[in-house]
């Protein structure tokens, strides 16, 4: 009977080819949605897996990287005290008003102030040396290719942020920020761009471990000591878990984008169910046929379970080669878009599980299968 179901869908590929269209755009929409999740959502943790810090200090509570407030600059000593800490960098982070050359409004930007060393930790993994050399220099600053026309600025060319005047001195990529822009500078242009006179010391402090694995227990031991004010520690990992849960579920925008994926999966099975029954429908004398001939009912909605698998799997292997395609060219436009083996794990389930659905709501259509209706 299983073959019966293969030779089906070849033989009578026209009938099956909506419900593989609607499974497989389905499909799509899903694995689009999860990689722009993904992408945007993880881009609020990219200060944090774009650098090379194995443990963050910083003030307790914070829910988000881009929340954090001035903790007390002589924790760096405390945290150096550490038998496993190799080195400890300050990392400093200001809310800007960005005005640039052209007419372009006020736009929101995150100052990160870093370490401007070859070796330096922030953004070790998405900042080149020479962009780094370049910070050095007073004033200086590097803003993402991505950002460049809503800055309405170019490498060489000035503005201002609360005020002051900095100059692009580099672009780089990988820096899209949610909710703003990203600018780059060394600590000391920072400090010079921060407005706020309660600012009396580092965000953070990030620091590098001789042994990375041993981050948890390092940010245990931290935690314990409440000698230099409030502050709290997290391992690497931790810290980015926290910043993208806060944006997913906290701020309401992953609650809407997870009501949208709901709706797209109830859409495409109702459509993808109606097709199926359609093609059960069109065969109705074929089963009705093998009925008469002894094969049971159960046997027969095997046939349709069996249908219904490879209706799906066929729309997923369409969704996966035009998905991957969508989002190589959405990468090469500095769309956000990323995708795990987790995510596509659970995006093969979604639309597996979307057929599976759609065959069980093709089934009822086994009803009229009756031998009688063979003498009508």
């Amino acid at each position: 009977m299983v073959a019966l179901a293969r030779k089906t869908l070849v033989y009578e590929w026209r009938r099956f080819l909506p419900a593989i269209l609607a499974v497989g755009f389905a499909g799509l929409l899903q694995l689009l949605q999860i990689a722009l999740v993904l992408g945007i959502f993880g881009s609020t943790s990219l200060y944090i897996t774009g650098s090379s810090a194995d443990v963050w200090v910083g003030f307790p509570g914070t829910q988000s990287v881009s929340l954090g407030r001035a903790i007390n600059a002589d924790l760096q000593s405390r945290v150096l005290m550490d038998p496993a800490v190799e080195r400890v960098e300050p990392y400093l982070w200001v809310d800007g008003d960005w005005r640039g050359a052209h007419e372009t409004g006020g736009v929101s930007v995150f100052v990160s102030g870093i370490d401007t060393r070859a070796d330096g930790l922030m953004y070790s993994r998405v900042l080149s040396p020479a962009l780094r050399a370049r910070l050095a220099e007073p004033d200086a600053i590097v803003v993402d290719r991505s950002a460049m026309d809503q800055l309405g600025v170019d490498i060489g060319q000035t503005a201002t942020i609360n005020g002051r005047q900095v100059r692009v001195v580099g672009i780089s990529t990988g820096l899209r920020a949610l909710g703003g822009v990203n600018v780059l500078c060394s600590l000391d242009t920072a400090r010079h761009l921060d407005s706020d006179p309660s600012d009396d010391g580092p965000t953070y402090l990030v620091a590098k471990l001789r042994d990375p694995a041993q981050a948890e227990a390092v940010a245990a031991r931290l935690r314990g000591d409440t000698a230099f004010g409030p502050y709290t520690a997290w391992s690497a990992r931790d810290f980015a878990n926290i910043s993208v849960r806060y944006w997913l579920f906290d701020t309401g925008a992953g609650a809407g984008v997870l009501f949208l994926a709901g709706i797209v999966f109830l859409v495409g099975a109702a459509i993808t169910s109606q097709t199926l029954i359609a093609a059960v429908n069109g065969s109705v004398r074929e089963y009705a046929t093998l009925n008469a001939l002894g094969v049971g009912v159960g046997a027969l909605r095997k046939v349709v379970l069996e249908q219904a698998f490879w209706v799906g799997a066929l729309g997923l292997l369409g969704a996966s080669v035009l998905g991957i395609a969508l989002m190589l060219l959405a990468r090469s436009q500095d769309v956000p878009v990323v995708l795990n083996v987790t995510a596509a794990l659970a995006c093969i389930i979604l639309v597996m599980g979307l057929a599976a659905v759609s065959g069980l709501a093709a089934m009822r259509s086994l009803r009229r299968a009756d031998p009688a209706t063979l003498l009508r």
